[in-house]
Order: C-alpha cells, then sequence, then structure tokens
C-alpha cells in the first residue's frame, strides 16, 4: 500500500471481526447495528444500484425512465453507523521516545478503523483539530472517501497548541443523528473540560470511544541524567534534574490518568489507554471484540 501506516494484512486479519456500536444508531431497522427507530429517514443521501431482496417500493421510477436501470434511493438513515475520528494534531502529538510518535499511532488506529467501517458497509469521517485548525471529513461509505481520509492523516504536521475540546463540542452540535465518535489524542488539555465535551456527546446519544495515547516515557519519567524539557505546543523550557523532579511528576501523571479514566467512564465512554509501544493490531483486536455484541442482546 502507498500509505505506511497501513497494513494489508494486518487489515485482512482484522476484517473478520466486526466493528459495532454499542448503543442504538438511527439507521436502517434491518441494517446491521440496531436502531431506537423503524423505517428510513426523508433526507436523502445518494443512489445505488436495485439488488434482488431491495423493497421494490424504493425503486426511483424517474431514474429508470433516464437511465432504462433501476436504483434504489438511499437516505441517511440508511446508513447504519456513522463513525467520526478525531485526532489531535496538535504539537505535544509529535512526541516519541520509546515508543512510536504519538500521531503516527493516531495514524494507523484511524486509518485501520476507517477502512474497517466502510469494509462492512457504514461512514467515517474525520475530524483533525490542533488551536488554529479544525478541518472536517464528513462521513461517507463510499470507498473511494477512504483516499481522501488517508491523504489527510498522511499529510498531518502536529503543532500548535490543542483544540480538542472545542472541536468535540463543535461535533456534538454538528451530527444530526446518533454516532460513534473516536477520539484519539494524548489528551494534554484541561481534563475537566474535555470531560464537559463528553457529556455533550452523551447527551446527543452518541457512543463514544477514547484511545488516550502516552509514549511509555511520559509514565516512567526514567530519566538518569539532566535534561532540558521543551513543552512541544508552546516552545517553552525547562532544565531539571529528573531525580528531583521524577516522584512528584509520576504523582501528578498517576492523578491525570485516574482523572481521564474516571471522567470517561462516568460517560460510558469506551476508555482505552494506550501505550505507543503497543502491538497497534493487538489493541485493534480487543477494542473490536470487546464491542461484539452479546448473547442475546439483539
Amino acid at each position: 500500500m502507498k500509505y505506511d501506516f497501513l497494513d494489508s494484512d494486518v487489515l485482512a486479519r482484522l476484517g473478520a471481526i466486526p466493528l459495532d456500536s454499542r448503543v442504538p444508531m438511527l439507521g436502517n431497522a434491518v441494517g446491521k447495528h440496531r436502531s431506537p427507530h423503524r423505517g428510513s429517514s426523508v433526507e436523502f443521501a445518494e443512489y445505488r444500484k436495485y439488488v434482488v431482496g431491495d423493497d421494490p417500493r424504493r425503486l426511483d421510477w424517474k431514474a429508470y425512465a433516464r437511465s432504462d436501470r433501476y436504483y434504489i434511493k438511499e437516505f441517511e438513515a440508511d446508513t447504519n453507523l456513522r463513525a467520526y475520528f478525531v485526532v489531535d494534531a496538535s504539537g505535544s502529538m509529535s512526541f516519541g521516545d520509546v515508543g512510536t510518535p504519538k500521531i503516527d499511532y493516531a495514524r494507523r488506529i484511524a486509518a485501520a478503523l476507517s477502512y474497517l467501517l466502510v469494509n462492512q458497509g457504514d461512514a467515517s469521517g474525520l475530524s483533525v483539530c490542533h488551536d488554529s485548525l479544525h478541518l472536517e471529513i464528513p462521513p461517507s461509505r463510499r470507498p473511494a472517501h477512504l483516499q481522501h481520509i488517508f491523504d489527510t492523516l498522511a499529510a498531518l504536521k502536529p503543532e500548535r497548541s490543542t483544540g480538542l475540546v472545542e472541536a468535540l463540542h463543535t461535533i456534538a452540535e454538528k451530527i444530526g443523528q446518533r454516532a460513534l465518535g473516536i477520539i484519539i489524542s494524548d489528551l494534554f488539555t484541561d481534563t475537566a473540560d474535555f470531560v464537559d465535551a463528553l457529556q455533550h456527546l452523551r447527551f446527543r446519544k452518541h457512543d463514544i470511544a477514547v484511545f488516550h495515547l502516552m509514549d511509555p516515557r511520559e509514565i516512567s519519567f526514567d530519566f538518569e541524567r539532566p535534561h532540558r524539557f521543551v513543552d512541544l505546543e508552546d516552545n517553552t523550557s525547562v532544565v531539571a534534574e529528573p531525580v528531583l523532579v521524577a516522584e512528584e511528576y509520576r504523582e501528578a501523571v498517576r492523578e491525570f490518568l485516574a482523572a481521564v479514566k474516571e471522567g470517561c467512564h462516568d460517560v460510558h465512554a469506551d476508555y482505552h489507554l494506550v501505550s505507543t509501544d503497543q502491538d497497534y493490531e493487538e489493541l485493534l483486536r480487543e477494542f473490536l471484540t470487546t464491542r461484539l455484541p452479546k448473547k442475546g442482546r439483539r
């Protein structure tokens, strides 16, 4: 593949596991994902060719008159699951010491899951954010749409401060129906503000998944000699003796991780703390399998 963050062998192995929603989606009543309603939306989306088994009442006879071919009208509600990947493109996402740079790991997650979603007939969209950028690619289930997502991921250059909280509030307001929001970030933002944004998404009845990316050294802080530590978002720096600050730093990180996890659980978000030296295929396999419907749920 032309994108170094995609591995066709990994996609083939993961392709046997569907990406399921944990909450009812607004979609076709006979579709793959649960729906709180029955019937189709009145919001037209696109045409597709008629196949045996489709409801003939949804044939578009005007399209038939023009083309002498049978076409079905698709509606937004027929796109069973719409997923929005929110990728943090702030400066701190460029960090990688022991593990893969966080932005590269984020690319792998977003690209692989987008591919799997579209391959199973669902829609994938992308939102990229830092404090002066909020780029959105609306969800689509057309295979050609994937290249737009992949090209955008490939071009990402982490910089500036995070704009994650603002992006999440914007998405919560703009998504017109229940959807799956997948957040990929190191979450270096105010935790209370982040949890408030999650609550906004949850209030709008969206399913939420959070991949919290951390380089192993950001957790262990196992430096042995004086270092100049640079803030990758505002470029400020400080020289410190690790031995003197290590325990205080680790305690602050423990409190940070605990607060994020608790906030995610409070809004029933699917939270995953990810060390960037972790095999991403195993991470995604666990993510997919834990979302499979329990026996008798449907």
